[in-house]
């Protein structure tokens, strides 16, 4: 694929919290190959056994998450969606699009959709943290709230003014309900 580079791997100068070999990347459904994620503080690099990769920068990364979901994609892995357009279409396809898309909602971004698949799952837990390590040190600049997380709980309270009711409760409890059986 085009955007793929030849770079080096982040090192302990960038952070590396997390370095995951035997990992497969998977571009918008397609397969890019098993290579290493890399998970530093600076960015996220994944890249094959040739040197051929890719970095993402935090900003760019809007959601991560784990998934189990089977029947989303076959097994476990680290999902990453990024505010960005990836792939092998050629500047001339992407600037007809654009001008195609410049009538329809300009708030559109384009989106990408990153699947990286450890041969071992158990590591899951461990990518995921680093990542959300990682994504906490690049706040978004356009989200107003994004700087009042300081590691503490959120309090709705104080940002939303709104009264919570914080009392614990049994899952299946049902306070002051009226339940037929």
């Amino acid at each position: 694929m085009s955007f793929l580079k030849s770079f080096p791997p982040p090192g302990p100068a960038e952070g590396l919290r997390q370095q995951q070999p035997d990992t497969e990347a998977v571009l918008n459904g397609k397969g890019l190959g098993t290579g290493t994620l890399y998970i530093a503080e600076s960015r996220l690099s994944w890249l094959d056994g040739s040197g051929l990769g890719f970095s993402l920068e935090y900003p760019t990364i809007s959601l991560h998450a784990v998934s189990r979901d089977l029947n989303a994609y076959p097994r476990e892995h680290l999902y990453v969606m990024v505010n960005a357009k990836f792939g092998e279409e050629s500047k001339e396809s992407v600037a007809d699009e654009e001008e195609e898309d410049s009538d329809d909602d300009d708030d559109v971004e384009p989106i990408t959709e990153f699947r990286f698949v450890p041969s071992d799952k158990s590591a899951l837990e461990a990518m995921f943290t680093a990542m959300c390590e990682c994504q906490a040190l690049h706040p978004d600049p356009e989200d107003e709230d994004s700087d009042d997380y300081d590691g503490d709980e959120y309090d709705v309270e104080a940002h939303d003014g709104m009264e919570v009711d914080t009392t614990p409760t049994v899952a299946g409890q049902f306070e002051d309900a009226d339940v037929d059986h």
